[in-house]
């Protein structure tokens, strides 16, 4: 990987290595999301790998995760790679789509919402 790749991002496809993320892939995955969160709070993480800012925020929220003990169950998605789904999310959720995002459900619905430096484990 060059300089530049490590400083702005390479444009191959990238996934979180974290193992705690579950990742939605398919309307399916989403809708396990939104039904998983009428027992237990979920989090959707919206990222995009081509923006840097994006993967900053990214790994600054996972060391967070890793320092919490929240009974969370954290979705991740890819949002170049499945847009389709980016957008169903804004819709079923009424929520504005951003990137990066983290979206917090409760009981189906969206029940907080975050872009950018205001993502925090503070947030669910």
């Amino acid at each position: 990987m060059s300089f530049l790749n490590k400083l702005f991002g390479s444009p191959e496809k990238e996934n979180s290595s974290e193992t705690f993320w579950k990742n939605i892939t398919s309307e399916e995955d989403l809708n396990k999301a939104i039904e998983e969160s009428a027992t237990k709070k979920v989090a959707i993480f919206k990222h995009s790998t081509s923006c840097f800012i994006s993967k900053t925020v990214l790994k600054n929220f996972e060391k967070e995760v890793a320092n919490t003990d929240k009974e969370v169950s954290y979705y991740f998605l890819d949002l170049l790679a499945h847009r389709n789904i980016s957008n169903k999310i804004a819709e079923q959720l009424e929520v504005t789509h951003q990137s990066p995002q983290l979206i917090v459900l409760e009981n189906g619905k969206a029940t907080k919402n975050a872009s950018h430096s205001d993502i925090s484990v503070s947030l669910l």
